[in-house]
C-alpha cells in the first residue's frame, strides 16, 4: 500500500469556495433599479430534476433561486432576458436576513451572479 499525503492548504481552499453554476428558465422578466448608483437587476430561476420515482415513473422537481447581479451584468441582463430565456449563471450564494413586520427574523438566499451564458435561441427575423 501507498500513503496518500493530502495537500490541506488546496484542499481547504476547495472546501471554502463558494461557487454554484444553474442552468433554467427565468421566472420573470428581470426587474431592475439603483442603489447608490449602482445597477441591480432581479429575477427568479426554475431549475428542473428529473428522476424517477419508486413505481419506475418520470418525475420532475422545479427548484426556484432568487438572482441578481451588479453593475454592467446587471445592465446586460437588464437589456437580453426576459420571462421564459434558458440561461446559464454562474456566482455565489449569499444569505441575508431581516426582521418582519412581528419581529420574527426571516433569512433567504440569493445567487449573486458574475458570468451569464445566454442559452435560448435567437428568434428569427421575418
Amino acid at each position: 500500500m501507498h500513503a496518500c499525503q493530502i495537500n490541506w492548504t488546496n484542499l481547504k481552499t476547495i472546501i471554502m469556495e463558494n461557487h454554484v453554476q444553474l442552468i433554467g428558465n427565468l421566472g420573470m422578466t428581470p426587474e431592475s433599479k439603483q442603489i447608490n448608483n449602482t445597477l441591480r437587476t432581479s429575477f427568479s430561476l426554475a431549475t428542473n430534476t428529473v428522476y424517477k420515482d419508486a413505481e419506475g415513473s418520470k418525475k420532475t422537481m422545479t427548484d426556484w433561486h432568487n438572482v441578481v447581479a451588479w453593475g454592467k451584468l446587471a445592465q446586460t441582463m437588464n437589456e437580453y432576458l426576459k420571462k421564459g430565456d434558458k440561461v446559464g449563471i454562474a456566482g455565489r450564494l449569499v444569505t441575508r436576513s431581516y426582521e418582519d413586520t412581528e419581529g420574527q427574523k426571516k433569512y433567504f438566499t440569493e445567487v449573486v451572479a458574475k458570468d451569464l451564458l445566454l442559452l435560448s435561441k435567437k428568434p428569427t427575423e421575418s
